[in-house]
Protein backbone atom coordinates (compact mmCIF):
# COMPACT_ATOMS: atom_id res chain seq x y z
CA UNK A 1 0.00 0.00 0.00
CA UNK A 2 1.47 3.34 -1.10
CA UNK A 3 -0.16 5.13 1.84
CA UNK A 4 0.55 3.07 4.96
CA UNK A 5 -1.96 3.57 7.77
CA UNK A 6 -0.62 1.09 10.33
CA UNK A 7 2.65 -0.18 11.72
CA UNK A 8 2.50 -3.36 9.64
CA UNK A 9 1.78 -1.48 6.42
CA UNK A 10 4.69 0.90 7.10
CA UNK A 11 7.08 -2.04 7.56
CA UNK A 12 5.82 -3.70 4.36
CA UNK A 13 6.26 -0.42 2.47
CA UNK A 14 9.89 -0.08 3.61
CA UNK A 15 10.66 -3.71 2.75
CA UNK A 16 9.31 -3.17 -0.76
CA UNK A 17 11.49 -0.08 -1.12
CA UNK A 18 14.50 -2.26 -0.27
CA UNK A 19 13.61 -4.84 -2.92
CA UNK A 20 11.23 -7.30 -1.30
CA UNK A 21 9.82 -9.70 -2.34
CA UNK A 22 12.25 -9.87 -5.28
CA UNK A 23 15.17 -9.83 -2.84
CA UNK A 24 15.39 -11.49 0.54
CA UNK A 25 15.86 -8.78 3.18
CA UNK A 26 17.92 -10.36 5.95
CA UNK A 27 16.46 -8.56 8.98
CA UNK A 28 14.84 -10.21 11.97
CA UNK A 29 11.33 -9.18 12.99
CA UNK A 30 12.55 -8.05 16.43
CA UNK A 31 15.16 -5.84 14.75
CA UNK A 32 12.44 -4.30 12.59
CA UNK A 33 10.30 -3.56 15.65
CA UNK A 34 13.25 -1.80 17.32
CA UNK A 35 13.92 0.27 14.21
CA UNK A 36 10.27 1.34 13.94
CA UNK A 37 10.34 2.48 17.57
CA UNK A 38 13.58 4.42 16.98
CA UNK A 39 12.16 6.14 13.89
CA UNK A 40 8.93 7.12 15.64
CA UNK A 41 10.87 8.41 18.66
CA UNK A 42 12.97 10.69 16.44
CA UNK A 43 9.82 11.82 14.65
CA UNK A 44 8.14 12.73 17.95
CA UNK A 45 11.16 14.52 19.39
CA UNK A 46 12.48 16.44 16.39
CA UNK A 47 9.78 16.75 13.70
CA UNK A 48 7.40 19.71 14.04
CA UNK A 49 4.53 17.48 12.89
CA UNK A 50 5.40 14.89 15.51
CA UNK A 51 3.89 16.87 18.40
CA UNK A 52 0.70 18.78 19.07
CA UNK A 53 0.22 21.79 21.28
CA UNK A 54 -2.13 20.95 24.13
CA UNK A 55 -3.73 22.66 27.10
CA UNK A 56 -3.96 20.09 29.86
CA UNK A 57 -5.67 20.79 33.15
CA UNK A 58 -4.82 19.24 36.49
CA UNK A 59 -6.72 19.49 39.78
CA UNK A 60 -4.49 19.90 42.83
CA UNK A 61 -5.05 17.51 45.70
CA UNK A 62 -4.21 17.88 49.36
CA UNK A 63 -1.50 15.27 48.88
CA UNK A 64 0.16 17.45 46.21
CA UNK A 65 0.09 20.47 48.51
CA UNK A 66 1.48 18.52 51.47
CA UNK A 67 4.28 17.14 49.31
CA UNK A 68 5.09 20.63 48.03
CA UNK A 69 5.18 22.07 51.57
CA UNK A 70 7.31 19.22 52.94
CA UNK A 71 9.88 20.46 55.47
CA UNK A 72 13.52 20.11 54.40
CA UNK A 73 14.86 19.69 57.93
CA UNK A 74 16.19 16.24 58.91
CA UNK A 75 14.24 14.09 61.36
CA UNK A 76 11.05 15.95 60.49
CA UNK A 77 7.71 14.17 60.50
CA UNK A 78 6.59 16.15 57.45
CA UNK A 79 9.08 14.87 54.88
CA UNK A 80 6.84 13.34 52.28
CA UNK A 81 8.87 12.42 49.23
CA UNK A 82 12.09 14.08 50.40
CA UNK A 83 15.16 13.13 48.36
CA UNK A 84 18.32 13.04 50.49
CA UNK A 85 21.93 13.05 49.31
CA UNK A 86 25.15 13.12 51.31
CA UNK A 87 28.46 14.69 50.40
CA UNK A 88 31.86 14.29 52.06
CA UNK A 89 34.68 16.73 51.48
CA UNK A 90 38.07 17.59 52.97
CA UNK A 91 38.27 20.90 54.79
CA UNK A 92 40.71 23.62 53.81
CA UNK A 93 43.30 22.75 56.45
CA UNK A 94 43.40 19.15 55.27
CA UNK A 95 43.15 17.71 58.79
CA UNK A 96 39.73 16.14 58.49
CA UNK A 97 36.55 15.73 56.57
CA UNK A 98 33.14 17.31 56.84
CA UNK A 99 29.88 15.65 55.92
CA UNK A 100 26.84 17.58 54.72
CA UNK A 101 23.35 16.40 53.97
CA UNK A 102 21.27 17.87 51.17
CA UNK A 103 17.47 17.71 51.12
CA UNK A 104 15.27 18.24 48.08
CA UNK A 105 11.59 19.02 48.23
CA UNK A 106 9.32 16.88 46.08
CA UNK A 107 7.44 19.93 44.80
CA UNK A 108 6.54 18.34 41.49
CA UNK A 109 3.53 17.03 39.64
CA UNK A 110 3.65 13.79 37.66
CA UNK A 111 2.83 14.49 34.01
CA UNK A 112 1.94 11.95 31.28
CA UNK A 113 4.81 10.27 29.47
CA UNK A 114 3.54 11.63 26.14
CA UNK A 115 4.29 15.24 27.20
CA UNK A 116 7.62 16.26 25.66
CA UNK A 117 7.70 19.93 26.64
CA UNK A 118 5.97 22.45 28.89
CA UNK A 119 5.82 26.12 27.96
CA UNK A 120 4.11 27.63 30.99
CA UNK A 121 1.27 27.42 33.47
CA UNK A 122 -1.53 29.83 32.73
CA UNK A 123 -1.84 32.61 35.22
CA UNK A 124 -5.30 33.00 36.68
CA UNK A 125 -6.70 36.52 36.67
CA UNK A 126 -6.99 36.95 40.44
CA UNK A 127 -4.68 39.88 41.19
CA UNK A 128 -5.85 43.09 42.85
CA UNK A 129 -5.32 44.92 39.59
CA UNK A 130 -7.48 42.70 37.44
CA UNK A 131 -9.63 40.54 39.74
CA UNK A 132 -13.01 41.32 41.27
CA UNK A 133 -15.51 44.15 40.81
CA UNK A 134 -13.29 46.59 42.72
CA UNK A 135 -10.30 46.03 40.46
CA UNK A 136 -8.77 48.80 38.38
CA UNK A 137 -9.72 47.09 35.13
CA UNK A 138 -13.34 46.74 36.18
CA UNK A 139 -13.57 50.38 37.23
CA UNK A 140 -11.92 51.45 33.98
CA UNK A 141 -14.58 49.68 31.97
CA UNK A 142 -17.36 50.87 34.24
CA UNK A 143 -16.48 54.56 34.27
CA UNK A 144 -14.86 55.19 30.90
CA UNK A 145 -16.14 52.62 28.40
CA UNK A 146 -19.88 53.06 28.78
CA UNK A 147 -19.53 54.91 25.49
CA UNK A 148 -16.83 53.83 23.06
CA UNK A 149 -16.43 57.43 21.89
CA UNK A 150 -15.45 58.65 25.36
CA UNK A 151 -11.94 57.15 25.40
CA UNK A 152 -9.23 57.19 22.77
CA UNK A 153 -8.19 53.66 21.83
CA UNK A 154 -4.49 54.59 21.94
CA UNK A 155 -4.82 55.94 25.46
CA UNK A 156 -6.79 52.87 26.53
CA UNK A 157 -4.13 50.54 25.06
CA UNK A 158 -1.33 52.43 26.84
CA UNK A 159 -3.19 52.27 30.17
CA UNK A 160 -3.78 48.54 29.73
CA UNK A 161 -0.10 47.95 28.96
CA UNK A 162 0.90 49.94 32.04
CA UNK A 163 -1.46 47.94 34.26
CA UNK A 164 -0.08 44.67 32.86
CA UNK A 165 3.46 45.83 33.69
CA UNK A 166 2.43 46.54 37.28
CA UNK A 167 0.64 43.21 37.51
CA UNK A 168 3.72 41.40 36.18
CA UNK A 169 5.94 43.01 38.83
CA UNK A 170 3.56 42.40 41.73
CA UNK A 171 2.45 38.88 40.79
CA UNK A 172 4.99 37.27 38.41
CA UNK A 173 4.46 34.07 36.48
CA UNK A 174 4.86 30.75 38.27
CA UNK A 175 8.39 29.38 37.93
CA UNK A 176 8.50 25.86 36.52
CA UNK A 177 11.15 23.28 35.68
CA UNK A 178 10.57 20.32 33.39
CA UNK A 179 12.61 17.50 31.91
CA UNK A 180 10.92 15.03 29.60
CA UNK A 181 13.09 12.16 30.86
CA UNK A 182 11.68 12.58 34.38
CA UNK A 183 7.98 13.13 33.61
CA UNK A 184 7.98 15.63 36.45
CA UNK A 185 6.84 19.25 36.43
CA UNK A 186 8.50 21.12 39.29
CA UNK A 187 6.58 24.14 40.60
CA UNK A 188 8.70 26.66 42.52
CA UNK A 189 5.78 28.38 44.22
CA UNK A 190 4.48 29.04 47.71
CA UNK A 191 2.52 25.85 48.22
CA UNK A 192 1.06 27.20 51.46
CA UNK A 193 -1.13 29.60 49.50
CA UNK A 194 -2.58 26.89 47.25
CA UNK A 195 -5.92 25.25 47.91
CA UNK A 196 -7.06 21.72 47.03
CA UNK A 197 -9.37 21.27 44.03
CA UNK A 198 -7.68 24.22 42.30
CA UNK A 199 -7.12 23.64 38.60
CA UNK A 200 -3.80 24.27 36.86
CA UNK A 201 -3.76 24.65 33.07
CA UNK A 202 -0.54 23.62 31.32
CA UNK A 203 0.55 24.95 27.97
CA UNK A 204 2.51 21.96 26.70
CA UNK A 205 3.48 19.83 23.70
CA UNK A 206 2.38 16.20 23.45
CA UNK A 207 3.82 13.54 21.16
CA UNK A 208 1.42 12.25 18.55
CA UNK A 209 0.34 8.65 19.06
CA UNK A 210 0.55 6.86 15.69
CA UNK A 211 -2.14 4.40 16.79
CA UNK A 212 -4.60 7.28 17.27
CA UNK A 213 -3.39 9.43 14.36
CA UNK A 214 -2.56 6.91 11.64
CA UNK A 215 -1.44 9.58 9.17
CA UNK A 216 1.87 9.58 11.06
CA UNK A 217 2.73 6.30 9.34
CA UNK A 218 2.37 8.01 5.97
CA UNK A 219 4.74 10.89 6.74
CA UNK A 220 7.32 11.16 3.96
CA UNK A 221 10.24 11.72 6.33
CA UNK A 222 9.28 8.79 8.56
CA UNK A 223 9.02 6.44 5.56
CA UNK A 224 12.40 7.50 4.16
CA UNK A 225 14.13 7.43 7.54
CA UNK A 226 12.81 3.99 8.50
CA UNK A 227 13.81 2.62 5.10
CA UNK A 228 17.35 3.92 5.62
CA UNK A 229 17.50 2.42 9.13
CA UNK A 230 16.37 -0.97 7.84
CA UNK A 231 18.88 -0.77 5.01
CA UNK A 232 21.69 -0.09 7.47
CA UNK A 233 20.61 -3.00 9.66
CA UNK A 234 20.47 -5.23 6.60
CA UNK A 235 24.02 -4.27 5.66
CA UNK A 236 25.22 -4.71 9.24
CA UNK A 237 23.80 -8.23 9.31
CA UNK A 238 25.62 -9.10 6.07
CA UNK A 239 29.01 -7.57 6.91
CA UNK A 240 30.34 -10.82 8.36
CA UNK A 241 29.59 -12.57 5.03
CA UNK A 242 31.93 -10.33 3.02
CA UNK A 243 33.51 -12.24 0.18
CA UNK A 244 31.12 -15.20 0.46
CA UNK A 245 29.96 -16.28 -2.99
CA UNK A 246 26.48 -17.64 -3.54
CA UNK A 247 25.42 -20.12 -6.23
CA UNK A 248 25.60 -18.41 -9.60
CA UNK A 249 28.64 -16.32 -8.69
CA UNK A 250 26.75 -13.68 -6.69
CA UNK A 251 28.86 -12.14 -3.93
CA UNK A 252 27.38 -10.57 -0.81
CA UNK A 253 28.62 -7.04 -0.05
CA UNK A 254 27.15 -5.98 3.27
CA UNK A 255 29.73 -3.20 3.77
CA UNK A 256 28.58 -1.32 0.68
CA UNK A 257 24.93 -1.60 1.73
CA UNK A 258 25.85 -0.36 5.23
CA UNK A 259 27.90 2.61 3.99
CA UNK A 260 25.20 3.60 1.50
CA UNK A 261 22.59 3.55 4.26
CA UNK A 262 24.82 5.64 6.54
CA UNK A 263 25.03 8.34 3.89
CA UNK A 264 21.26 8.32 3.48
CA UNK A 265 20.70 8.60 7.24
CA UNK A 266 23.16 11.47 7.53
CA UNK A 267 21.43 13.27 4.67
CA UNK A 268 18.01 12.77 6.23
CA UNK A 269 19.20 14.02 9.63
CA UNK A 270 20.62 17.12 7.97
CA UNK A 271 17.33 17.61 6.15
CA UNK A 272 15.51 17.24 9.46
CA UNK A 273 17.46 20.17 10.94
CA UNK A 274 16.83 22.47 7.98
CA UNK A 275 13.29 21.59 6.90
CA UNK A 276 11.34 19.65 9.51
CA UNK A 277 12.68 20.82 12.87
CA UNK A 278 11.50 23.95 14.65
CA UNK A 279 14.34 26.50 14.84
CA UNK A 280 15.75 27.25 18.31
CA UNK A 281 15.01 30.56 19.95
CA UNK A 282 17.63 33.28 19.80
CA UNK A 283 19.38 34.10 23.04
CA UNK A 284 20.41 37.73 23.55
CA UNK A 285 22.76 38.90 26.30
Amino acid sequence: MAKPASRTQLVDYCLRKLGAPVLEINIDDDQIDDLVDDAIQLFNERHFDGVERMYLKYKLTQEDIDRGKANNKPNSTNTVGIVTTSATSTNISGYGTTTSNWYENSNFLQVPDSVVGVEKIFKFDTSTISGGMFSIKYQLFLNDLYNFNSVELLQYAMVKSYLEDIDFLLSPEKQIRFNKRQDRLYLDIDWGTENPDTYLVLDCYRALDPNSFTQVYNDIFLKQYLTALMKRQWGQNLIKFKGVKLPGGIELNGREIYDDAEREIESLRSKMSTEYELPPYDFVG
